[in-house]
């Protein structure tokens, strides 16, 4: 479940076409102060960061900390990342086009952080890691999802 106050910074900074150092201090302290609680919260700021053109650095890094607590030591079992947890995890951070630099970074370090990984998300984190590196013209449309 998604709450109003994270609709409305989505929709707010949607709307503006950036999200600056002070929004993330703002979602960080007033929209999200427990960091994310579920699986759409972080669909939803996961797909914010794809959306939104102009994103200050600082979201990046707070988007790979709540992202990598939230599946790794919210879900459960804690501190493993079950399969069916991998299956979620590649298909939100690889949208419809691959994922972005920070997908790609959120994808390695829940594997890093992680006491033990579905090899699925292995096998994503490795070629989105590679993914997300490559020229924005070289990369093929068709990217292989965590099953």
């Amino acid at each position: 479940m998604i709450t109003i106050s994270l609709q409305d910074f989505c929709n707010h900074t949607q709307s503006a076409g950036a999200i600056t150092e002070a929004d993330v201090r703002r979602l960080m302290r007033n929209v999200l102060p427990d960091g994310i609680a579920t699986r759409d919260e972080a669909d939803m700021l996961i797909a914010l960061e794809r959306a939104v053109p102009q994103i200050d650095p600082a979201f990046g890094d707070f988007l790979i900390r709540a992202v990598v607590d939230f599946a790794v030591w919210g879900e459960r079992p804690t501190g493993r990342i079950e399969r069916d947890t991998a299956a979620w995890l590649a298909g939100s951070l690889a949208g419809r086009a691959g994922p972005t630099p920070v997908g790609a970074r959120i994808a390695v370090e829940i594997v890093r952080e992680a006491h033990a990984s579905a090899e699925n998300l292995t096998v994503f984190a490795l070629e989105a890691n590679r993914w997300a590196r490559q020229p924005t013209e070289n990369r093929r449309p068709a990217f292989a999802l965590a099953a």
